[in-house]
């Protein structure tokens, strides 16, 4: 616990920090390149429905797992030795007097469907709100807790083998640690539905195009490189795009104070700056609450980044430390999200809805060959095959057990509305394209795609990315992505329609100006004054 009060005693210096920037950040508005409702929209807002009163709350509930834990993110286990920051789960509940939706915001790696499940059924119980309602969202922070990726009990139908492979050494889910997790959503939504005020809110995008670049390249064999190197003379060019866009909902209370917000950036949590961590988005939310105050609260909802993160394959320059990188990342990110917050009008007017479909995919299946091959380099020494080719054997054999219990994956396809504002949430590790194609067909003015919600199927690449000139690790075949090649586009066109169905809300904007009259402003209209 000493080394944690020490650690802290060093976050608040840095909280002192971040409210000086944060106010100059106020000043520094000249120039910015962000969308605000002024820019959009030019009718001014209506007025609210006579009885109808907007409200919301917010809440957060510490899940950092202890020391020692699993550290999620790999095929192998690997655990933490030592605390950075506390992870949490955030939640946002809004009521437009017809409905309630609640966002939840998870410092996780990956949240499986039976937690989601859970916790929604806690929450049904506990404040009334639906399950459909419910948006829950794992932020993929690489450096959080024990919720994936093996499940207990996942594997118990299998083999002593393959038993042996998915428990003994593959990450796995801890079930108190699972516990904790389910039970702090359900606390956080609760809470934040008890905690709602009379509130207005803003919608507003901002632009960040400086600390997440697509990690799959076009190489000069044909194929598609993930991570191929710095400086590697065969790289071609990028094999997909990003997505700079920061999207920013604010909620603010009857006296203009900031409750807290809804921040979605796609980029992976994988700058890892040193031990248990919210990752960058720890910096993000110290950005905000350094112009805020610490009292907000600020849900991160997580773009489409399967194939995106802070590392530029195309830089000349060495990367920053894992602690710079961390606070290079969150820092700009959340100073873009104040710069929105600042200058994006809040309206009373936000109308709430919320629908969701399930599909239903095929898995890809491993060539018979090729699951003969993997169990015999699996029972083999990893130092023997390498390490590369150990690992990925593993998962061909998971695979193959997981298809004899469960040939096909049931995916839940999201959609809910806050205003002008629709999040269409997938369960997948989404690539970038998928985020920008559902930008581009939906309906609404602003578009949060949001990844790893209410589930986990693993990456879903493209349909090229899976065809010959693809290629790449999100294409490999594991037990955790195995999807068909159509589920991706499958799912944004799912998305998508959901949010045809729903009416957005209006931009909220300041009231027109009065027709001109008078003189102007008699101070400056003088001729240049030479003597």
């Amino acid at each position: 616990m000493t080394n944690r009060t020490n650690l802290w005693a060093a976050a608040k210096g840095f909280m002192a920090v971040g409210l000086w920037m944060g106010m100059f950040l106020a000043g520094w508005l000249t120039g910015t390149d962000f969308v605000c409702a002024a820019d959009v929209a030019a009718a001014p807002s209506p007025a609210p429905s006579p009885g109808i009163v907007f409200r919301a709350g917010f809440a957060e509930r510490d899940i950092t797992p202890e020391i020692g834990m699993e550290q999620p993110g790999g095929y192998i286990k690997a655990y933490h030795k030592s605390f950075h920051d506390p992870c949490k789960v955030r939640a946002a509940v809004f009521d437009d007097g017809k409905k309630r939706v609640a966002l939840v915001g998870l410092d996780a790696l990956i949240l499986r469907e039976p937690s989601v499940a859970a916790a929604r059924s806690g929450i049904q119980k506990r404040c009334g709100i639906p399950p459909e309602a419910v948006m829950i969202a794992a932020s993929h922070s690489h450096s959080s807790g024990p919720t994936g990726m093996v499940l207990p009990g996942e594997y118990d139908h299998a083999s002593e083998l393959v038993k042996k492979l998915a428990y003994e050494l593959s990450s796995c889910a801890d079930p108190k640690y699972l516990a904790k997790v389910e039970e702090a959503i359900v606390e956080a939504v609760c809470t934040a539905d008890a905690a709602k005020v009379e509130a207005e809110c803003s919608f507003g995008r901002g632009m960040e195009n400086q600390v997440a670049f697509n990690r799959r390249f076009r190489m000069k064999n044909g194929r598609t490189h993930t991570h191929p190197g710095q400086g590697n003379p065969d790289i071609i060019c990028p094999a997909g795009p990003t997505d700079p866009e920061v999207g920013v909902i604010g909620a603010w209370d009857k006296q203009g104070k900031l409750l807290g917000c809804i921040v979605n950036f796609a980029c992976h949590a994988t700058t890892n700056p040193g031990g248990i961590s919210a990752n960058y988005i720890y910096y993000l939310e110290m950005a905000i609450r350094g112009m805020f105050g610490q009292h907000v609260v600020v849900v991160f909802m997580p773009g489409a980044c399967g194939d995106v993160t802070q590392v530029d394959n195309l830089s000349p320059y060495a990367h920053p430390k894992a602690e710079q990188w961390a606070r290079m990342v969150g820092g700009r990110v959340g100073a873009e999200a104040v710069k929105v917050l600042v200058s994006a009008e809040p309206g009373s007017q936000v109308p709430l809805d919320y629908a969701n479909t399930v599909l239903e995919f095929k898995r890809r299946v491993p060539r018979p060959e090729r699951v003969k091959a993997a169990l015999e380099i699996v029972q083999k020494d990893p130092k023997e095959v390498g390490h590369t080719e150990w690992v990925f054997a593993k998962e061909i054999v998971l695979l193959d057990a997981k298809l004899a219990k469960e040939p096909t994956v049931k995916a839940e396809v999201q959609a809910i509305q806050v205003g002008p504002v629709v999040l269409i949430g997938t369960p997948a590790e989404y690539f970038c394209q998928f985020g920008l194609d559902i930008k581009a067909a939906s309906p609404f003015p602003i578009t949060f795609p949001v990844m790893l919600a209410n589930g986990c199927v693993g990456y879903v690449p493209t349909e090229e990315a899976l065809s010959p000139t693809g290629g790449g690790y999100e294409t490999r075949l594991t037990s955790y992505s195995n999807l068909e090649p159509a589920a991706g586009r499958k799912m944004a066109e799912a998305g998508v329609e959901l949010a045809r169905k729903m009416k957005p809300g209006t931009l909220p904007t300041r009231p027109p100006h009065p027709p001109f009259q008078g003189t102007g402003w008699s101070y400056g209209n003088v001729p240049a004054e030479l003597d």
